[in-house]
């Protein structure tokens, strides 16, 4: 299966909510390799997944591919359900644009990318 694919046969307003992240995350990584892992769409530097999103019956989730980046951020989560590898966001809201940023940098960072 393709990222296109996969975000085809999303339901919306899942889809739309994912292809404005998908667009987010080619902005903030053009060079990256957009793959499928783990049965999902991620963004690969180096072969080093960087970012990946999927969809559920009653979320979104963003996974950055590390249980280190999460914990870290603190206050930047407040208002959102997550763990340590999973960060839930709703069907309907895009993540917005800087925090999507934050998650990207804090995973690079701690890859030293």
């Amino acid at each position: 299966m393709t990222v296109d694919e996969y975000l085809d046969g999303a339901p919306e307003p899942h889809q739309g909510t994912l292809r404005r992240l998908r667009a987010t995350l080619r902005e903030m990584l053009p060079d990256a390799e957009e793959t499928m892992s783990y049965n999902m769409p991620a963004f690969k530097l180096g072969g080093k997944a960087i970012a990946g999103y999927a969809f559920f019956k009653h979320h979104c989730s963003y996974f950055p591919h590390s249980g280190s980046v999460l914990p870290v951020m603190g206050d930047e989560l407040a208002g959102y359900d997550w763990n340590t590898g999973t960060l839930r966001f709703p069907v309907d809201r895009s993540l917005p644009t800087a925090l999507v940023r934050r998650l990207v940098e804090v995973r690079l960072a701690q890859l030293g990318m």
